[in-house]
């Protein structure tokens, strides 16, 4: 039986695995949005890190506590806003080099007028991370999936470039999860 710290170690390397191809290098003000309890917001800054700054999305205001404390432990430098905030609205975010979402646009119905105010966000040439289960069919912990075919026809709609796949892991959890990005015009 493996440790928290192994399981925590282990589900970080995923993040990496996923995001590290659609970040165009270290540096820059991101936005995890629906960070959760923050394993790709941990991703993110080991990624982008030294000069990163991370804005940590979520409604959950237990969630975002736990990944303060543990981003305290762990990256006592690092600088980090946590926002309690429901993504699905206006959120009051500067300008931003990348956003992250990761297991969050599964839970909206209506995912383009979302997207689209989210990529309002970012600076010219910005980069959109989606972090998504590639299935189509719905379940109660994932409601409103969104498929790597959808994924790509929406950040097309939504106005974004270079709309791509760029990393694929196996999951324990409806098989398989992806990482697609986009660019915004600029």
């Amino acid at each position: 039986m493996c440790t928290w710290a192994e399981r925590e170690a282990r589900r970080i390397h995923k993040a990496i695995t996923l995001l590290q191809l659609g970040i165009p290098g270290a540096g820059g003000v991101w936005a995890d949005i629906g960070c959760g309890d923050g394993i790709f917001t941990s991703a993110l800054h080991s990624l982008i890190r030294p000069d990163d700054e991370i804005y940590a999305v979520d409604q959950d205001q237990y969630a975002l506590d736990a990944l303060v404390r543990n981003f305290a432990a762990s990256y006592p430098d690092a600088l980090l806003h946590p926002v309690c905030a429901d993504f699905t609205r206006g959120l009051g975010l500067p300008r931003l080099d990348g956003l992250v979402m990761a297991n969050s646009l599964h839970f909206v119905t209506d995912k383009a007028p979302v997207l689209t105010r989210l990529t309002r966000l970012l600076k010219p040439g910005g980069r959109l991370i989606v972090v998504e289960y590639n299935t189509g069919r719905g379940n109660p912990a994932v409601p409103y999936p969104l498929d790597e075919a959808g994924f790509l026809k929406l950040a097309a709609d939504v106005g974004l470039r270079d709309v791509r796949i760029a990393a694929r892991i196996p999951s324990s959890f409806l098989g398989e999860m992806y990482a697609g990005t986009g660019t915004t015009g600029g």
